[in-house]
């Protein structure tokens, strides 16, 4: 099974401003796409280290001394940096979103093409599954998960729907899902609506909100001066958070001050949002929905 076509791949690799003598970290390996290229434009004395939480992607590691690959997720980077006696880096990649090989994966069940389990982990070692989620979450967890990470507006009928249905049997799978919900998916729009009822999901299996904000608030930490930080998000949530981050070092609220008034951020934007070509999308449509944002440590 292949892996998706890695996004932005210049353009991303660019923005970190490559040392060959640096150290780099890739938070989202995947298909590996993006490290090769970093690796490529590493020196002798350069060093990679990249994670990545589905063992699947332990498959693409690449053999080369300068690489390390760490299966764990990327919202721990500043304990396995420490672990592996990392204490600054001049540069990080991220690369959030669900990979291909996880969609075109069927029983992985993050597809809306296919009929699976509800499972939507991006690591096994997950303990919470999509299942858990519609089968155990009250009529309110539910409709915050719909409404806030799959922007529903029939959130609230949603919940309703599903918390009905399992009063008599649990939803297994994702074409009961479907079928629970047909209420909600006209046909010239069932596809999109699938796919935010799949995205309000996975979001919240996975804590991708939760792990983004715990990434961003250690990045200034292990970051030397002058270092970059290279993100690539696919929705508006995401985005937002990365945009708040690096404009006020916070994601809520106004940046902080110091004593003399002026206000303390750590990063400073490089250029603008960066978007793909028509071209890179038309060779790989998951690249549609990407934006690229640039940050330099300060």
């Amino acid at each position: 099974m292949s892996y998706h076509n890695a996004v932005l791949l210049k353009e991303s690799v660019d923005g970190l401003s490559i040392k060959p003598d640096g150290v780099y970290v890739d938070v989202t390996f995947g298909g590996g796409g993006h490290s090769k290229e970093i690796l490529r434009r590493l020196g002798d004395k350069g060093r990679l280290l990249a994670f990545d939480q589905d063992e699947d992607a332990l498959k693409n590691s690449i053999p080369d001394d300068r690489f390390l690959l760490i299966n764990q997720n990327f919202r721990y980077i500043r304990q396995f940096l420490k672990f592996y006696g990392v204490t600054k880096v001049d540069g990080v990649l991220a690369d959030f979103g669900v990979s291909s090989h996880q969609f075109d994966k069927a029983e992985r069940g993050f597809s809306t093409r296919f009929d699976a389990d509800l499972d939507m982990r991006m690591s096994k070692m997950n303990t919470l599954s999509a299942y858990d989620v519609v089968n155990t979450y009250d009529y309110d967890g539910l409709r915050k998960v719909l409404f806030a990470y799959g922007d529903l507006r029939n959130a609230n009928a949603m919940a309703k729907t599903i918390l009905a249905f399992r009063e008599t049997e649990p939803i297994k799978t994702t074409a009961q899902l479907k079928e629970v919900l047909a209420t909600y998916l006209p046909k010239h729009r069932e596809h999109k609506i699938l796919a935010q009822i799949y995205q309000a999901i996975r979001i919240e299996v996975n804590q991708e909100v939760q792990v983004i904000k715990e990434f961003l608030e250690q990045v200034p930490e292990i970051m030397d001066v002058g270092g970059r930080l290279s993100v690539i998000s696919y929705h508006s949530l995401e985005d937002r958070l990365v945009k708040r981050f690096v404009r006020a070092g916070r994601f809520e609220g106004e940046p902080e001050k110091d004593f003399y008034g002026n206000i303390d951020v750590p990063f400073k934007k490089v250029g603008g949002l960066i978007v793909p070509s028509r071209v890179e999308i038309k060779e790989n449509n998951r690249a549609r929905s990407a934006k690229l944002r640039i940050a330099e440590r300060i």
